[in-house]
């Protein structure tokens, strides 16, 4: 599935979609969860949620 078709099932509240997008972001919010050359779990679960507004927000 592609991004255009999971979007609009996560905006619907689909769990599975949801869970989806955050697997294939994982390795983006983790690369940008380190902070000076240590994985910073705190930042980590803030991008999540983050991530999960702006999926809510977003529009195609």
């Amino acid at each position: 599935m592609n991004f255009k078709d999971i979007l609009p099932q996560a905006q619907a509240g689909r769990e599975t979609a949801v869970e989806e997008l955050l697997t294939r972001y994982r390795p983006l919010l983790v690369k940008e969860s380190i902070y000076d050359g240590v994985f910073d779990e705190e930042l980590y679960q803030e991008l999540c949620l983050i991530l999960l507004k702006c999926i809510h927000n977003f529009r195609i």
